[in-house]
């Protein structure tokens, strides 16, 4: 018996409900036969003419801990030579995204415990997203810097693919745009071609549900506030 239309639409809409950045992860390895399944569904994502400009390096094992530890040094050296390629971010921030911004950072610190002004906790925490927050897994994502600008928003449909994917799997992620400030470390690593630019990272893995962290559920603009029907 094939599933009703609204049992599917009720699975997808619990699945995208239920995806959230998590902070803390367990241990427990991740099947790679589940991972390859993963990645062969996203590459469903739609993309123009069909030119698929992802590509996924799967980092575990020896070169996880190689990669964390080397960007770690770096990041306890406050090595500011180390910069993104691209601006994720405007150069200033502004109304309503300075409030939105805000408002999840101290949402976070709230959870954990770090007080407003406490620089050595909020480091050391901003420091978990090079330790991939515990997961066991990380994946370093590329695009060919010749691509234009059309390709990155290709790109952003096959990440939400990966991650809505790993939900319905039951494992949880979390997008890292942390990574890009040490590109170079990481394309020295992973060997990265001649053209290949980091685009972001993200951690894959099993939710430590009993994690302060994540508890954290971040707030959606109203419809109104982003909608604009016109009849």
């Amino acid at each position: 018996m094939n599933p009703s239309p609204d049992s599917i639409a009720d699975a997808v809409a619990a699945v995208m409900r239920g995806r959230h950045s998590a902070r803390a992860y367990l241990a427990r390895p991740v099947p790679r036969e589940i991972l390859d399944e993963i990645l062969a569904l996203s590459a469903r994502a739609p993309s123009g003419t069909n030119i698929q400009p992802w590509r996924v390096h799967v980092v575990t094992g020896s070169t996880r801990q190689q990669l964390v530890e080397q960007v770690c040094a770096a990041y306890d050296a406050d090595d500011r030579s180390h910069q993104a390629e691209y601006g994720y971010y405007p150069s200033s921030f502004f109304e309503p995204y300075l409030g939105r911004r805000r408002k999840v950072g101290w949402d976070l610190y709230s959870l954990l415990g770090i007080q407003k002004g406490d620089g050595p906790r909020m480091k050391a925490q901003h420091r978990r997203n090079f330790e991939f927050f515990g997961a066991p897994v990380g994946l370093m994502f590329s695009i060919d810097r010749r691509m234009g600008q059309g390709s990155w928003l290709d790109y952003g449909m096959f990440l939400q693919n990966i991650m809505l994917a790993a939900r319905a799997y039951g494992l949880d992620t979390c997008p890292q745009a942390a990574w890009t400030d040490y590109h170079r470390i990481i394309a020295s690593l992973l060997s990265f071609g001649e053209h290949e630019q980091l685009v972001c990272g993200m951690a894959l893995g099993y939710a430590d549900k009993d994690a302060a962290e994540n508890a954290l559920v971040t707030e959606r603009a109203r419809m109104d506030e982003f909608v604009v029907v016109h009849d």
